[in-house]
């Protein structure tokens, strides 16, 4: 009896161990949750999408070198993408270089340029709009800080589609277009050459025949004189019978003065 009771017990006991829930830890309850389950989820899509990226670029290399040429040369505009310091910087050096010309060497379009660029920044009317791969400058009517009405008031500000009208300056790759082209030839006054002949005004650049012709001669310039012995000979007859000549010419005068 008592065997019988201890195998009862054993068996009761075994039975209440399985029949009770197993307590789960807290990763488990965290990974099991609707959270967990989505981050799962999730990570499964982004690794399904790196192999089928993967695999795609294996199979099309043409096709993925093109997409990684057009995505390394987005990032380039946009890490190059000049900011309003450096439209303010270059905006200041090209006045300086105007600047240490004279008034009658100074290009009249470079010169007008910056100097309404320089007007419109001290009125505190320049204005900087960053779009991603390249930026823009444009001007506004009055100064953000200007306290009248017509600056103040949404229902008297300029309609977008006249945007356009109003972009100064765009930046691209490091770079301000505009100001740049304007600046060409910014030492070369038009107005000197207006009045010579149409046909002095316009210069065009040196083919490569007369570039390579005066680099010669330049070169040539600075090699010595050579004299060639038949060219000595020849000078120094020349000079014996200018002397021959000149002793006959005297001792025919001397007769005619006696």
């Amino acid at each position: 009896m008592a065997s019988l009771r201890v195998a009862t017990r054993m068996f009761c006991a075994t039975a209440e161990a399985a029949a009770a829930p197993v307590s789960k830890t807290r990763w488990e309850r965290l990974k099991n949750s609707k959270a967990g389950v989505w981050c799962r989820s999730l990570v499964s899509d982004y690794k399904e999408a790196c192999r089928e990226m993967v695999v795609g670029a294996w199979e099309r290399p043409v096709k993925a070198s093109v997409y990684m040429t057009l995505l390394g040369g987005a990032w380039a505009c946009f890490y190059t993408k000049p900011d309003r310091s450096s439209f303010e910087g270059a905006l200041l050096e090209r006045s300086n270089q105007l600047a240490l010309l004279s008034p009658w060497i100074r290009s009249a379009n470079s010169d007008g340029h910056v100097q309404s660029l320089v007007k419109l920044r001290n009125e505190g009317r320049l204005r900087h709009a960053s779009l991603g791969l390249l930026s823009l400058v444009y001007h506004s009517s009055y100064d953000p800080d200007a306290t009248l009405y017509e600056a103040q008031c949404s229902n008297l500000s300029e309609p977008w589609w006249e945007f356009p009208r109003r972009v100064l300056d765009v930046g691209f790759v490091g770079r301000w277009w505009i100001l740049d082209s304007k600046m060409q030839d910014y030492d070369v006054n038009a107005d000197e050459f207006k009045h010579l002949p149409a046909h002095m005004q316009v210069t065009s650049p040196p083919t490569i025949q007369e570039v390579e012709r005066n680099e010669r001669l330049h070169k040539e310039s600075w090699l010595p004189l050579m004299v060639e012995e038949e060219e000595e000979e020849e000078k120094e007859t020349k000079v014996v019978d200018r002397m021959e000549e000149r002793i006959s010419e005297e001792s025919q005068m001397k007769p005619l003065k006696d």
